[in-house]
């Protein structure tokens, strides 16, 4: 399709207030659910302008609640911090060139749109970039192009039974299931904002812009396989694939007297010093089985059964008391709720409460990362539906 011809109408200055080590980059958001707008949404918190487009029906995220006002659950609320937002029909005239009008202002574009539907709005990256060369274009998909299944439309579940995470429940205890968190769409969240500030990197170095793929697909299969290549790695294989201590039917949490803990008793040092606490100096010389790491591991059922049936002679105070004191990692298990309270978040100021113009006080994550000299930061909560329209269009625009 040939690219729109974009007005002039279009007013974008990114926030003067911006921290973050990417202050001044536009980023023109055409994501929604979770994956590509949790993407943007760090982008934001770095310091960038993201401007986020969304159909007059709105992100679908938005009626995921519980709500103060409908349209602003909390899903929706996380993971749209930091950006603008504006209603443009991608489907009418106005709508398109509305929006090539932003992407020829802006320096990175991030859709998880099917490339198809992009190809037919004129928005795909052959279009936009006949606007503004040195964009960078960055397409997160479900599956590479290429492959039969490149255009298919994918969610978390699909991509956490295709890339082998619900099997590997089943390995476990007999029956495929799913991670109970969106881990899919974080992780390639992450991969996302890699990349465009990779890119970012390549543009200031050469000038170039650059059209970006993220597939889902292959990005979790690599995710996946970086622990469980196991004897697959080698060709022809040396053994079953797979990573036996994170298969282990009894790998824990372990019960103790008083609840359940997470321990990792790994390092010869950890062995030697755990089984001393428990009055079994000898087993590392007596019991093959607990010689070495490797042995461990190839034992790895045997090795949570020995730790199932010590933890529970002491409570969870007792033994992260005596743990800590020989340098053994473990910590409680927290339920989500225990999250709120817990001592280290607290005292690393990780939550706040921001008030939000419409939703009130609002509890909030910070940008985990720490930056010296830009620190990243929430500059703005989640927009209403429509909320900039006037701010980057002018009053009363036809979308």
């Amino acid at each position: 399709m040939e690219p729109v011809q974009h007005p002039e109408s279009v007013v974008w200055e990114p926030s003067a207030a911006a921290t973050g080590p990417l202050a001044g980059v536009r980023v023109l958001d055409l994501t929604t659910v979770v994956m590509g707008p949790s993407a943007t949404q760090m982008l934001g918190d770095l310091g960038a302008d993201v401007l986020k487009v969304e159909s007059p029906a709105g992100d679908s995220m938005r009626w995921i609640g519980p709500w103060r006002h409908p349209g602003m659950g909390p899903m929706y609320l996380q993971a749209n911090r930091n950006k603008r937002g504006v209603v443009l029909d991608l489907k009418s005239p106005q709508g398109k060139a509305r929006a090539v009008a932003l992407a020829a202002r802006a320096d990175i574009l991030v859709s998880n749109v099917r490339p198809q539907g992009l190809q037919r709005l004129g928005l795909d990256y052959d279009c936009v970039s006949a606007v503004n060369p040195k964009i960078i274009y960055c397409a997160a998909v479900g599956y590479g192009a290429g492959g039969p299944d490149s255009g298919k439309a994918v969610y978390d579940d699909l991509m956490q039974a295709a890339s082998g995470i619900a099997g590997l429940f089943r390995a476990v205890d007999g029956a495929p299931r799913y991670a109970p968190v969106n881990i899919c769409d974080r992780v390639v969240g992450l991969y996302v904002a890699n990349a465009v500030t990779a890119a970012l990197y390549h543009r200031e170095k050469t000038g170039q812009g650059q059209l970006i793929e993220v597939p889902m697909f292959e990005t979790m299969t690599q995710f996946v396989l970086s622990d469980h290549m196991g004897g697959g790695a080698f060709v022809p294989p040396e053994g079953a694939m797979g990573y036996r201590r994170l298969l282990s039917r009894t790998r824990g949490p372990y019960a103790t007297r008083d609840g359940h803990l997470s321990l990792v008793v790994y390092t010869d040092k950890h062995w030697r010093a755990f089984t001393a606490l428990v009055g079994c100096p000898e087993l590392l010389a007596t019991d093959a089985r607990f010689q070495s790491q490797e042995s461990r591991t190839r034992h790895a059922e045997d090795v949570g059964r020995f730790l199932a049936e010590h933890l529970p002679a002491r409570s969870n105070r007792e033994w992260l008391a005596v743990l800590h004191a020989i340098d053994i990692p473990a910590c409680p298990v927290n339920t989500v709720e225990d999250l709120f309270e817990d001592p280290h978040l607290q005292a690393v100021g990780f939550f706040d409460e921001l008030e939000h113009p419409t939703e009130g006080r609002l509890k909030v994550c910070r940008f985990p990362v720490r930056f010296s000299a830009s620190p990243a930061s929430v500059q703005r909560l989640a927009p209403g539906l429509g909320e900039h329209n006037e701010q980057i269009f002018g009053p009363d625009p036809k979308t």
